[in-house]
């Protein structure tokens, strides 16, 4: 019966995980489509944010960067982390 139990947390530990990582890939989505709209590129691909980038000046290239670090680098590092760099 204990064998069974701790299956069914784990089971319910995993479908925690699983609703939370599908939570944060709907934000991401949902970032990326924003930065799409906000900045008129059409193409919904790499090539098409490239594209942008290479038409852009420093200060709206490090304004988007800026914006694309805080997204995506918040989480995945701590202070003091080599990858902050």
């Amino acid at each position: 019966m204990k064998n069974s139990a701790l299956k069914g947390a784990l089971g319910a530990l995993a479908v925690v995980g699983v609703a939370l990582v599908a939570k944060k890939a709907v934000q991401r989505k949902r970032f990326v489509k924003g930065i799409f709209e906000e900045y008129g590129i059409k193409e919904k691909s790499p090539f098409g944010l490239a594209d942008k980038i290479r038409e852009m000046d420093e200060e709206q290239y490090q304004e988007l960067k800026g914006k694309l670090k805080k997204e995506f680098a918040s989480g995945c590092c701590k202070k003091n982390s080599v990858c902050e760099a």
